[in-house]
């Protein structure tokens, strides 16, 4: 797609040049030469090709903060996801992190090469190889391998929502067959790779007979409820969030939890909050598990300051600035424990409070409540 296709498309063109984006972005704020409101004057003013090499290009966290704020409802992320398509098919591509390992692995598993997902589920509760309800676990076992040295244990993540859905009488299905939901290649301008992740994964759970897919990871399930859809039509099956499960089951009393969690407060993940729109859900699992002791941060829900860092691409040191003041901000509230929703962002802020003389726990919110269960 070219760039006047995509401005098109994004609403670009109705850009009234008031700097709002700019003076939303948590990127403009550390990085001064980024600005969302020069990409659209350049976009705008037919000066592609200056802009399409641009390595700004992939500094932008595509966290929707202008978007949210934009008086023009210009879809600014997804414009940026557009450029970043046709910048790769140019042959620019970001300064990938950890040496791009884990977009080496998404490439991989096109070639059928998955992780034996089914052993360690099995260790964790019950599971099943058909049924109604499928859990798609997404790329958490390979982040377990890569950052466990930084005190971060994502497959607890994974272990965790099948012990809760068990303790709501729910018996997932967990294949080892699952790949990658193609969020980082979608993301990244790897647009091809994205599709074959896709029409896999498709594949694989409609062989289950699942009729709805359960999902902890936020970027898995943006990605099948808003892109999936875009390119491959109707699904078949019902896409969910484990959260907005949870909280339905708690308010049902199907699923039944002690009190005591706390002193914590929350940190909103980008794809799960101005993305999905889901801010209800975890609040009110958090407000069943710690009640008063329940704090927000100053900037919250649609507010709320991304991680810093987005498709393991650019993550530098306005990253981590971007980082170490949400971790000041959350240990402000007085909490003890914040609490994440999104296994990057446990990823990403354990990475910058390794490195602050911060008294504070990071925790995902499947582990407060695998531990509340009755």
């Amino acid at each position: 797609m070219n760039i006047e296709d995509a401005a098109q498309l994004t609403q670009t063109y109705y850009c009234l040049d008031c700097g709002v984006c700019t003076g939303s972005c948590p990127v403009s704020r550390v990085l001064p030469s980024f600005s969302p409101r020069l990409i659209v004057e350049k976009a705008l003013l037919g000066l592609g090709d200056e802009l399409l090499k641009d390595q700004e290009l992939w500094s932008c966290l595509t966290c929707s903060r202008c978007y949210e704020r934009c008086p023009s409802s210009i879809n600014f992320p997804e414009f940026m996801r557009l450029l970043r398509e046709e910048a790769s098919k140019r042959g620019t591509q970001p300064v990938y992190s950890h040496h791009g390992m884990l977009q080496t692995i998404m490439e991989l598993q096109t070639q059928g090469i998955n992780q034996k997902k089914t052993e360690w589920a099995r260790e964790a509760g019950q599971v099943a190889e058909s049924g109604d309800t499928f859990f798609f676990v997404g790329c958490m076992p390979y982040f377990q391998v890569i950052f466990r040295d930084i005190g971060v244990d994502s497959l607890s993540v994974s272990k965790n929502v099948i012990k809760i859905l068990n303790g709501a009488g729910i018996k997932p299905v967990v294949s080892d067959e699952e790949h990658c939901c193609g969020h980082d290649m979608l993301w990244n301008g790897q647009v091809e790779i994205f599709k074959k992740l896709a029409f896999h994964n498709l594949e694989v759970i409609r062989k289950s007979g699942a009729k709805r897919v359960v999902f902890n990871c936020p970027e898995g399930y943006y990605t099948f409820k808003k892109h999936y859809p875009e390119h491959f039509g109707e699904l078949g099956f019902e896409v969910v969030h484990v959260y907005d499960l949870v909280a339905q089951m708690l308010a049902d009393d199907v699923l039944k939890v002690e009190n005591g969690a706390g002193p914590l407060t929350f940190h909103d993940p980008c794809r799960l909050g101005r993305m999905a729109k889901i801010y209800d859900g975890p609040r009110e699992i958090l407000n069943k598990l710690a009640k008063d002791q329940f704090k927000e941060m100053e900037r919250n829900r649609e507010n709320a300051v991304c991680c810093g860092t987005s498709g393991w691409a650019n993550c530098g040191t306005g990253s981590k600035q971007i980082q170490m003041e949400r971790l000041a901000e959350a240990k402000a509230t007085g909490a003890q424990t914040l609490i994440t929703a999104c296994p990057k962002c446990q990823i990403h802020l354990n990475c910058a409070l390794n490195n602050m003389d911060i008294d504070l726990q990071i925790k995902d919110l499947t582990s407060v409540l695998a531990e509340a269960i009755k």
